[in-house]
């Protein structure tokens, strides 16, 4: 038998001046530049690495190609600029330039894509403050590829494809190092996973590492990353463990309606747990994107799932 006085539980006392939490301050948030998206958003978290997943022709590379131009109209010219951001409120956050990181196209290929598929003042912005790393030459040594058709200097099979990733002159470590360089204050599009993910030679579990690095280190630069990846080349597995290891991403596709005998461009914000959480429950649908030559990638409407 139990036997004096029960002993008493207390809950100590706690202010709530002391608990109470203060008003939550946001990142610095940078706009797309893509039309009524920001608007939507309210821009995206300055840091963000995003991946833009996409089918062939689908329009991820016309979303990064139209938001590094429209950014950069910021300095250029403020009152077109204002028009593509439309009513987005913000206050936002610029960055300072655009590099573009290709690891298996030259800069005169990609400049003279942009010309042919642009008209009026994209090319020019875009050419204006243009930074263009190109690793090709690492990306193509000690590949079958003719050392005339990538400018590559030495043997062409020098070294076991097996040692081609992650040596100091690698694919992964050449793109690890004008990440570093270029990052900083600027919007960057890496052209394009898809490129690391078929080559010979290179672990996934490399780039999967590269991937997680670069969204710690992103942070610190306070600009965008913008990823190419094409839908379906790498394996499911491998294609969700890159969606797990970046901020955000946008998924772009083809649709068809059988009441219809053209296809519609679609975009979904699959990924972007700082994004969806601010937007409204009804606006968590597919976006129908438009291209056109002479006003990039817009938002025309928003279906819901």
């Amino acid at each position: 038998m139990v036997t004096g006085s029960p002993r008493e539980f207390v809950v100590p006392f706690r202010s709530t001046a002391a608990t109470t939490p203060g008003p939550v301050t946001r990142s610095p948030q940078v706009p797309t530049g893509v039309p009524d998206f920001d608007y939507l958003t309210g821009g995206l978290p300055a840091g963000s690495v995003v991946l833009l997943l996409g089918e062939a022709g689908s329009g991820h590379q016309e979303f990064a190609l139209t938001s590094a131009v429209h950014l950069m109209l910021y300095y250029d010219e403020p009152d077109l600029h204002q028009f593509y951001l439309g009513n987005a409120k913000g206050p936002f956050q610029y960055p300072d330039g655009v590099a573009f990181v290709s690891l298996s196209r030259s800069k005169e290929q990609v400049i003279s894509e942009v010309r042919e598929s642009f008209h009026g003042f994209y090319p020019e912005v875009f050419v204006r403050h243009l930074v263009f790393h190109d690793l090709s030459a690492t990306y193509f040594r000690d590949t079958v590829v003719p050392t005339a058709w990538s400018s590559v200097p030495g043997p062409l099979l020098g070294r076991a494809p097996g040692d081609a990733g992650t040596t100091p002159d690698g694919p992964v470590r050449a793109l690890a190092n004008a990440l570093d360089s270029c990052g900083p204050r600027n919007v960057v599009i890496v052209d394009s996973l898809t490129d690391l993910l078929v080559r010979d030679g290179i672990e996934a579990n490399d780039v999967l590492t590269l991937l997680k690095g670069l969204r710690r280190r992103a942070k610190e630069w306070n600009g965008l990353v913008y990823l190419l990846l094409s839908e379906g080349v790498a394996p499911p597995a491998v294609q969700q463990a890159v969606i797990d290891s970046v901020d955000g991403v946008l998924r772009f596709r083809w649709t068809a309606s059988p009441h219809h005998s053209h296809r519609n461009r679609a975009m979904l914000i699959e990924k972007f747990m700082s994004v969806l959480s601010r937007l409204p429950p009804e606006h968590h649908g597919t976006f129908v994107i438009r291209i056109g030559a002479s006003s990039g990638l817009v938002t025309t409407q928003y279906e819901r799932v």
